[in-house]
């Protein structure tokens, strides 16, 4: 497609006028939590106090965020006209951007506040390219900022220490994820940043010692990596105190549950390079609820939607910050509500289904339930209930399978857990025009275990876990016991469908393995 570059030309003294209008009442609407936002304590505040009444003003200083980058955004302006949204005044009235339609489409200048990209100060992060194609995205130094003040405080509450000392094992280079990390974490804690390097990690916990309170951030098959290791090095988890951190993707209760037999416990957050870092967290009382729904068929139901069998992972976000909508496809829709976003995220579709509900909601499904979930973090941000990316999928005999789910089965309750690298899903072609899903295994190094063994374990804790969650799965089974024939395909490192694949960040489905 190609990239266009509005006019960048001088605005109309009327344009001028209604630009200094539109700043000055985004300013009156937050211009007092902006002040003081800009400490991570007040974060926590705001965690901790934050009422519904707030969503409102929150909605209101989205529009408001539209309404100016209709006249200070080149790119924006183009798009709105293009799309006969030129005089869009209610939130609901701007259409929906994207990667596809925005982003790809106009040049990194254009989508600039005042069509000005070079500025001191400016960081270029690019993407992971999971989605077919790396993107680059720039943030400005206010921008930034107010990104590591959230991280801090994030840490801070949910991981108390007087000793903190955080590992950063994301990748670094031009990713935002990896050096976002290093620099917010140095605002509250001794930071040493080893990117995703085994050996590092292990010389750096036994260099230092017990006396730290350890947090190690990374990627969550790279965390499993990491407690593969030490184990097979006889690591006196014991002695130390450490946590994780993780990020970039999803991660089931299996492996949460198989990570925290070694880590204290393993928080995630949620975020994109494409809109910003750390737009949801994790806390105890979120992890709690998730078991809960995935044992309590009436919590799932009223709080999910009838006949929903798949487990989102459940956020905390701050509307004052990000504001969240889900459209009619449940897909999520993301406005950012500062001014200080270089190139402005406004009603930004990244392809993620979700469910949002207010802490009041929650509360009234638990009912006496909730003194159970709740927790000392004492969160009162409302809750994204996210499902993940649509195109993550196999269909199968009717069903949709979903790589969380086969993450279950591959590790719950697993002898050979230890011995799984990584994994990802493919179709395969058999005689007769007929498909059989594949659950390709990447062996970790050295490992010795039985493939036969492996295999048929972990087909066997596959289909065991898709007839509990999928409903139609499950009835396909009934109807054809031949449904049960997943196939599973064990890989040394770095084979088959694993060729040439370095990140930490998984991917999940192959056309062909």
């Amino acid at each position: 497609m190609t990239r266009l570059s509005p006019r960048l030309g001088r605005l109309s003294p009327r344009q001028h006028w209604r630009r200094a209008r539109l700043q000055t009442y985004s300013w009156l609407l937050t211009g007092a939590y902006q002040l003081g936002s800009m400490h991570p304590a007040v974060w926590k505040f705001v965690a901790r106090t934050y009422h519904p009444a707030l969503d409102r003003l929150a909605a209101l200083h989205a529009r408001v965020a539209c309404q100016f980058a209709a006249v200070d955004v080149p790119a924006y302006r183009d798009f709105l006209t293009g799309n006969g949204a030129g005089n869009a005044r209610r939130l609901g009235d701007f259409p929906e951007t994207s990667k596809q339609n925005y982003a790809g489409v106009y040049d990194e200048r254009s989508r600039c506040q005042e069509g000005r990209l070079h500025r001191p100060g400016v960081i270029v992060d690019e993407s992971s390219g999971s989605s077919g194609k790396p993107y680059n995205w720039v943030r400005g130094p206010r921008e930034l900022k107010g990104i590591y003040r959230n991280a801090a405080g994030y840490i801070e509450l949910v991981f108390p220490g007087d000793k903190l000392f955080v590992i950063n094992a994301y990748s670094m280079g031009a990713w935002a994820t990896g050096t976002t990390t290093g620099t917010a974490m140095a605002r509250i804690a001794m930071v040493k940043n080893t990117g995703p390097d085994l050996e590092k990690i292990v010389d750096t916990l036994l260099h230092f010692g017990p006396g730290y309170d350890y947090v190690v951030a990374a990627y969550p098959p790279f965390l499993k990596h990491l407690r593969d290791r030490l184990d097979a090095d006889g690591f006196p988890w014991a002695d130390y105190r450490v946590r994780g951190l993780v990020g970039g993707e999803g991660m089931t209760e299996a492996l949460r549950d198989y990570l925290e037999e070694r880590f204290e416990e393993v928080r995630s957050g949620y975020g994109a390079s494409d809109l910003t870092i750390g737009m949801g967290a994790e806390s105890g009382f979120s992890v709690r609820l998730r078991k809960l729904l995935a044992t309590d068929e009436r919590v799932r139901r009223e709080l999910l939607g009838p006949g929903e069998q798949r487990l989102p992972m459940i956020f905390h976000y701050n509307p004052l910050e990000t504001f969240l909508e889900v459209n009619e496809r449940g897909e999520l829709l993301c406005t950012i509500n500062t001014k200080s976003c270089l190139q402005p995220k406004l009603r930004y579709n990244i392809g993620d289904e979700a469910r949002l509900r207010t802490l009041a909601e929650v509360k009234r499904v638990l009912g006496p339930a909730y003194r159970e979930t709740w927790t000392d973090e004492r969160m009162n941000l409302p809750l994204l209930f996210l499902f993940g990316r649509k195109d993550s999928t196999i269909s199968y005999m009717g069903a949709n399978l979903y790589p969380q789910d086969v993450e279950y089965g591959l590790y719950e309750g697993n002898p050979y857990a230890a011995d799984i690298a990584r994994f990802c899903l493919s179709l395969e072609e058999l005689p007769g025009l007929e498909y059989r899903p594949v659950v390709n295994i990447e062996l970790r190094e050295g490992s010795t275990a039985d493939h036969g063994k492996l295999a048929e374990i972990c087909r066997g804790g596959v289909v065991e876990h898709l007839v509990k969650v999928s409903r139609d799965f499950a009835e396909s089974l009934k109807e054809d016991p031949t449904a049960a024939d997943l196939r599973v395909r064990i890989h040394k490192l770095g084979e088959g469908p694993f060729a040439g694949l370095t990140k930490m960040k998984n991917v999940y489905l192959v056309k062909d393995a």
